[in-house]
């Protein structure tokens, strides 16, 4: 074996650790932005909801870029564009920190926002086309990490910062993770390209961007209070409509920008679509625990970000025993499991009160971290079980879009729930959420676990064979 080879060999045990960072940093600057919103409105001289349109530009660029990701990788490279990607998101970083209006710093979270759209799908990317189905399971864990605890340490971290310094640190902050991620990717990325040189479907990116812009616009739209839910079911309809001829053109291409053929494999269909409706479940709960600690409890933002980090410290304990878990169950067991415990305690978050004592408190959303922890690791996991080499970039990223359009669905039908809570017991005057009540919370709560629970149906239906080339238990353990 050649010294070159060595070398790579232990360069790609330290990548999944590397495109974990730059998640991190991607992931938690768009949640920790939310608790920053009041002071950024005093320095720009707006109202708070003002600002909301620099989180929607971020978000809106992710959409648009997000399905042309995977050609760019292809095309150029990979260690070129996530490089790139590295530098546009750092570089925009800056210009948020430095923004003296709401123009500029709208216009710096597009730049970032299409940093971050090259940078998730791409590191993803990078990490499965250099990892032996053997360790992928180890590695797919490794970077799924910052995506669930990003959103849950994000309010705390960024109240700290707006506390106790400047809310411009909050993007400042990015610039050594940036350049420290950059030299990472120079020694241990190779500039790897797609084996077939594909044109650009142009059609497919304006239909696949159109589409994805109109779902998370529309629940953004949901999300915010006293919206116009009409008017946001108009923009998700829309974005469903174009996202069906996106699909109808890919099926008449002979090199569509998303290749939907892989939906056609099993084990990354179920990962698609039956994750999609487990993540919309699990991910309302991180938008309605912050809200029923602070309106339902009476806690300031400081306390309920504190009750929030065993949902964290959750995620991370149970980060270490996923592969044993799934080595010695199966995926379908550990599907099954992670979202059964995920909706139990999703509907005991909504009995939790003020009189609960503080340790049930703790285990009720450490238990809950735990099975978010689980859910999440075992789809991203099991997403590229059976996908051949030359799909890999196709299959990353409809995964991360999908992945993307969820997160944001989870955050609207949080928001939509409380409502739907608030207009069941007849209080229309409290549109905004001042007027939330714990039995608000507690309907809401049961809406996000019974999408949990129905995710169930798909995971029932799933071979026990499922993933087992990647270590996973099959027949032989059932």
């Amino acid at each position: 074996m050649t010294s070159t080879t060595t070398d790579h060999q232990a360069g790609v045990r330290w990548l999944p650790y590397l495109v974990a960072a730059t998640f991190f940093m991607e992931y938690l600057d768009t949640t920790v932005i939310a608790t920053a919103l009041p002071q950024m409105s005093r320095s720009f001289g707006v109202g708070p909801n003002a600002l909301s349109i620099g989180m929607t530009a971020y978000m809106l660029a992710l959409a648009v870029f997000i399905p042309v990701s995977g050609w760019i990788a292809d095309r150029y490279g990979s260690r070129t564009v996530f490089g790139g990607a590295i530098v546009v998101f750092t570089v925009a970083s800056i210009l948020c920190g430095f923004s003296h209006n709401l123009t500029e710093f709208t216009a710096a979270r597009v730049l970032q926002g299409i940093g971050g759209a090259m940078m998730v799908p791409v590191g993803r990317l990078i990490v499965v086309r250099n990892t032996e189905k053997s360790q992928l399971m180890q590695a797919i864990s490794t970077i799924t990490w910052p995506a669930i605890v990003a959103p849950v340490v994000g309010p705390p971290i960024g109240g700290f910062i707006v506390t106790y310094a400047s809310w411009r640190w909050i993007f400042f902050l990015n610039i050594p993770f940036g350049i420290a991620a950059l030299i990472a990717v120079g020694i241990l990325v190779r500039n790897q390209r797609g084996e077939v040189r594909k044109p650009l479907d142009l059609v497919g990116f304006f239909l696949s961007g159109g589409a994805l812009t109109g779902i998370l616009y529309g629940t953004e739209l949901a999300s915010l209070p006293g919206a116009d839910l009409g008017l946001a079911l108009a923009y998700v309809a829309a974005g469903i409509v174009l996202g069906a001829c996106a699909y109808h053109h890919a099926k008449h291409r002979a090199h569509p920008l998303i290749d939907y053929s892989t939906l056609k494999i099993p084990t990354y269909s179920v990962t698609v679509l039956t994750g999609s409706v487990a993540r919309i479940g699990i991910g309302a709960v991180p938008y309605l625990m912050p809200l029923l600690f602070q309106i339902g409890f009476g806690l300031s933002a400081f306390h309920s970000g504190l009750l929030l980090l065993a949902s964290a410290l959750g995620n991370l304990g149970m980060k270490a025993l996923v592969s044993p878990f799934l080595k010695r169950y199966g995926f379908k067991t550990a599907c099954i499991a992670a979202a059964s415990v995920a909706g139990i305690f999703t509907l005991a978050c909504g009995w939790l009160s003020p009189a609960t004592p503080l340790p049930l408190i703790v285990l009720v959303v450490f238990v809950y971290g735990v099975a978010r922890s689980m859910q999440f690791s075992t789809l991203a996991t099991l997403a590229y079980a059976d996908i051949p080499p030359s799909l890999m970039s196709t299959a990353s990223t409809l995964w991360s879009a999908a992945a993307q359009m969820t997160i944001g669905m989870g955050i609207a039908f949080g928001a939509l729930s409380l409502n739907i809570a608030e207009h069941l017991r007849g209080d229309a005057a409290g549109a905004g959420g001042t007027h939330y009540l714990l039995a608000d919370f507690r309907w809401a709560f049961t809406f996000a676990a019974i999408v949990t629970f129905l995710s169930l149906i798909g995971y029932l239906g799933m071979s026990r064979d499922a993933g087992i080339q990647l270590g996973g238990a099959g027949k032989s353990r059932a």
